[in-house]
């Protein structure tokens, strides 16, 4: 099977992907030599009148929802693009921070348009990979051959428009997503070129089979994690401590820090600063140095034998350390049972947090996969003719997918909603938008664009998209915002 990289970009109506919408899709497909196949895709997706947009996010888009309702397509039209030109057997999709933003964005996507939300990156020879991590990586062990940025106060920055910038890459549009497709694909093209060796291996490691088989050796290896402090680049050795109980992936220990005063700690103290900080604690760093690291999610792994002198000079780690703290870390007896008893903690607590303020399914993608049986359903409803959409009447055991299907009728087929179909559709906006008074969807909305607005050093652009983005939350609500 023939693959071929699709690097991709979104620009979003917000940060949450639970929450929020894919306003632009770009993307370029190439050769494993980057060489271009094909012309590059760039796409608006129409909003829904039962969506608000996070201001801060059109301001650093510059996109409207007027522009995407003028010029854009249906999620369903562009879902049809997508898979039939774009999501083709051995594609690896590739992105910057892609894992992390734009994959779930899409995961989404999928869900509430009655797609499987995974197949698209990992069924017929698809994959997926990220270069957030493979530039901190890079930086990390081998640097050489590559200017790296800092911020104002001297601290590394690995963002797109910094990187290319500081090494003369074109980048005229950053936050338009074509625009950073480019740049990707000619950062990618650097990174390789400067570091094939690194590059190369990272690209087999995107397999999760390969991750496990380095993580689950017991013996330590080098990681690279947005969650490590940007003073060590990102990057430090781990050891796995145990398998994750529930997740397909390890709980893996820093082996930067001693972890003594870690090992007779019990569940319930752990769990106190397992992501925070806690006062009580006489540990100085702030949180306790574990991490969960998941196979299918393509993180930067790297056996042993690639940190090297420099290396360990760079990120101010020794060996003699490490080795001295792996040692102390297999003396416990019982530090790897009572991490997964605090794993156990941890999710109770955040299911109890868990109470959704959505009335609709849209958020529940990861409540459960999709039964099996459910599977013919997804397909019959995306390929039934618009004007028979109201003879559908599927019997998902799925609660979820017969919660979803009248709201993916209003959102890409409005025109031929029945009177009573649209009536259910204005009292979900309703709920939706008005919901929670004062503390509502819509209330948030214009809150935060009056707190934007009163800012004086607002230049006119930025002053046209918070006028734009007030006139068209005023042209969607069902009734007037007190």
């Amino acid at each position: 099977m023939t693959q071929s990289l699709f690097f991709y970009d979104l620009e979003t109506s917000g940060f949450n992907p639970r929450e929020q919408r894919i306003m632009q899709f770009a993307g370029q497909r190439v050769d494993m030599r980057f060489k271009p196949l094909g012309e590059p895709h760039n796409y608006l997706i129409k909003m829904t009148d039962d969506i608000l947009p996070d201001p801060d996010a059109v301001l650093i888009t510059g996109i409207t929802p007027q522009v995407t309702i003028a010029e854009g397509i249906t999620e369903v039209a562009f879902l049809k693009i997508f898979t039939e030109e774009i999501s083709i057997p051995g594609t690896i999709f590739v992105g910057f921070n892609s894992i992390r933003f734009d994959d779930e964005f899409m995961r989404f996507l999928h869900y509430r348009n009655f797609y499987d939300a995974y197949e698209w990156h990992w069924v017929d020879g698809r994959g997926r990979w990220d270069m957030l991590d493979v530039v901190r990586m890079t930086r990390a062990l081998r640097p050489d051959g590559i200017k790296w940025p800092v911020d104002s106060k001297g601290i590394p920055a690995n963002q797109l428009t910094m990187l290319t910038s500081i090494n003369g890459l074109d980048h005229k549009n950053a936050h338009d997503a074509l625009s950073d497709v480019q740049a990707t694909i000619a950062l990618a093209q650097l990174l390789r070129e400067t570091q094939p060796k690194l590059f190369d291996y990272l690209l087999e490691m995107r397999d999760k089979k390969k991750v496990a088989e380095l993580a689950l050796a017991r013996e330590p290896f080098v990681y690279t994690s947005g969650k490590y402090s940007s003073e060590h680049e990102k990057t430090t050795v781990v050891v796995t401590v145990t398998e994750h109980p529930k997740k397909a992936g390890a709980v893996v220990y820093d082996l930067r820090h001693d972890p003594t005063p870690y090992l007779n700690m019990k569940p319930e103290q752990l769990a106190k600063i397992w992501h925070h900080y806690c006062k009580d604690h006489p540990c100085k760093h702030d949180r306790l140095p574990v991490k969960t690291l998941q196979f299918n999610r393509c993180p930067a792994v790297a056996p042993l034998g690639v940190f090297n002198n420099d290396s360990q000079k760079r990120l101010q780690l020794s060996l003699k350390t490490v080795q001295k703290h792996l040692k102390l870390l297999k003396q416990s007896t019982t530090f790897a049972q009572n991490l997964i008893k605090t794993i156990d903690l941890l999710d109770k607590e955040q299911q109890a947090r868990l109470i959704y303020d959505e009335l609709d399914a849209d958020a529940k993608l990861y409540d459960s996969f999709i039964d099996n049986s459910d599977k013919a359903g997804l397909k019959k409803v995306r390929e039934v003719a618009q004007d028979d959409l109201h003879k559908l009447k599927p019997d998902f055991k799925d609660e979820r997918l017969n919660a979803l299907l009248p709201l993916y009728k209003a959102r890409n087929f409005p025109k031929v909603l029945r009177d009573d179909e649209r009536e259910a559709w204005e009292r979900f906006r309703e709920r939706r938008l008005l919901g929670g008074k004062k503390d509502s969807r819509a209330a948030r909305f214009f809150n935060r664009l009056a707190e934007l607005a009163a800012n004086p050093k607002l230049i006119g652009q930025q002053q046209y998209l918070l006028e734009e983005l007030q006139l068209y939350g005023q042209s969607i609500l069902p009734t007037e915002p007190e």
